[in-house]
């Protein structure tokens, strides 16, 4: 376990990197993207943070805290439905008219919820495209302006890194169905879809990894943590919940906990990139259970998780690279023809 001391700490250096730094939160206008968010603005010198959202009412007021915390901050809010890969890349391409690079993107975009295959008009399944398909669609789309921070003449300025905070033992203690990838055929369950999205997002990452070797790639599991994530749950299971909540509380990570914590996997040294980690003096085991391979998978604590002998097994299969042929398929069927 990374002690929260030496978490502040880390978080309070990060003053001595350059200003300007430029951070885009996929779901960043509640829970655990709301309170990193916080603390990245809290620690950094006049950044740029996009908070991508659903909630257009609370963005003033979520804008004018942040700025109390950080009056050289700059903030900006983009409302978007990202569970249509066609509004993620709207929402891409207005950051990308508006930005050379981006060293952080932070993703905790996801759904609670009990119903079953519910697909959207582009043929995904909602909570699966949430989990998955457009946290990968935004990764893809902004990696030029990641490369391009990764590339910086300011060697402060480097930081280029990835986060997508859902579940990485999901995947790792069970094996997806790749045949089905996408859930469409009948074989969709709240258990596959948590298995396929959580391996989905830990492959995928070991393929960017390789192919971006400037970019460090997170995936992190956030514990029980008190959010508003269960806003989508039922009114019967919403109650339960609420009323279960107070008493869960004790064993729950506590959110501003969570956020400093995830600012420290998202900028920590150890978490580097493949091709900076020479650089580093204890440079973290990746996913794929090598030193430095620029894909790690973390606990809550910001510890690197144990080796997964049936991930390994379905790695030596050729589970990146058929995971990569899938999403690649999804993008451009979506893109060409408006539905998977």
């Amino acid at each position: 376990m990374v002690s929260l001391k030496a978490v502040r700490a880390h978080n309070t250096s990060l003053k001595a990197l350059s200003p300007n730094l430029v951070a885009v939160f996929v779901g960043g206008t509640s829970g655990i993207g709301l309170s990193t968010a916080r603390e990245f603005v809290r620690n950094t010198q006049s950044p740029h943070v996009y908070l991508i959202g659903r909630n257009s009412s609370e963005a003033s007021r979520i804008i004018s805290e942040l700025q109390t915390l950080n009056s050289s901050s700059k903030l900006s809010f983009i409302q978007s439905d990202t569970s249509l890969l066609k509004n993620v890349d709207v929402a891409c391409e207005e950051i990308k008219s508006k930005e050379s690079k981006v060293n952080l993107l932070f993703m905790t975009i996801g759904q609670m919820t009990t119903q079953g295959y519910n697909p959207t008009s582009e043929g995904l399944d909602k909570k699966l495209t949430l989990h998955y398909y457009a946290r990968t669609r935004f990764t893809t789309n902004l990696l030029p302006l990641l490369t391009s921070a990764a590339q910086s003449s300011d060697a402060n300025a480097r930081l280029s890194r990835v986060v997508s905070v859902l579940d990485p033992k999901l995947g790792r203690n069970d094996i997806p169905n790749f045949s089905d990838l996408a859930l469409k055929n009948g074989t969709f369950s709240l258990k596959s879809c948590a298995t396929h999205a959580s391996a989905m997002i830990s492959f995928s990452h070991e393929h960017l990894a390789a192919a971006y070797p400037g970019t460090a790639f997170v995936h992190s599991y956030p514990s029980g943590v008190p959010t508003n994530i269960s806003r989508d749950l039922g009114p019967v299971l919403k109650g339960v919940f609420a009323v279960a909540k107070p008493l869960l509380n004790h064993w729950m990570v506590p959110l501003v906990e969570s956020g400093e914590r995830h600012l420290y996997a998202s900028t920590a040294p150890e978490f580097a990139p493949r091709n900076l980690t020479k650089d580093v003096e204890h440079v973290a085991r990746g996913g794929d259970e090598v030193s430095g391979s620029g894909a790690y998978v973390l606990n809550w604590d910001d510890e690197v998780l144990g080796e997964s002998k049936k991930a390994e097994g379905v790695r030596k299969d050729g589970a990146v690279d058929k995971v990569w042929r899938h999403t690649e398929e999804v993008f451009g069927k979506v893109q060409s023809e408006g539905k998977y």
